[in-house]
């Protein structure tokens, strides 16, 4: 009897402590989801046919992957100087080498046109999490994601 309960136990156990949320943590940066401050943490899920954010356990926005136009993808690098000045106060040799170190923000945008909604969002990503972000995206979508760093502007 014990070996039972021991193998289904060994069996069952490791399907609840991996089963977990197939979404991604993002965090809003704009665009023209209505009600929903720049900053706000939500869940991308992708799934088969469509594109969700949730908040809170309620769907914010929901985009069909036929209707989705574009998929951009860009960087933010800032210099980490708040940090390096608070190390400072501290030890002023680590302070300054932390002033030498460089901090990557990884931003995925997507545009949509589904018949008369049109929209855009922006949204910030982990950094082990973009590349997965946007393969997803370009698997359902079909689109290929465009850097926005080698886009050029004429005026």
């Amino acid at each position: 009897m014990k070996r039972v309960i021991a193998s289904a136990l060994c069996a069952v156990l490791p399907m609840f402590l991996f089963a977990g949320d197939n979404g991604y943590k993002v965090t809003y940066d704009g665009g023209s989801v209505p009600d929903v401050k720049a900053g706000t943490g939500m869940k991308l899920y992708i799934d088969s046919n469509q594109i969700r954010l949730v908040s809170d356990k309620t769907d914010v926005v929901t985009i069909p992957a036929s209707a989705v136009t574009e998929i951009s993808y860009g960087q933010d690098v800032h210099r980490r100087v708040g940090a390096a000045i608070g190390l400072a106060v501290v030890s002023f040799g680590i302070g300054a080498l932390m002033a030498l170190t460089k901090s990557k923000k990884h931003f995925v945008g997507l545009t949509w046109a589904d018949g008369d909604k049109k929209g855009g969002l922006a949204m910030q990503c982990d950094k082990n999490d973009y590349r997965g972000v946007l393969t997803g995206l370009e698997g359902i979508t079909g689109k290929k994601a465009v850097d926005s760093e080698a886009m050029t502007v004429k005026n």
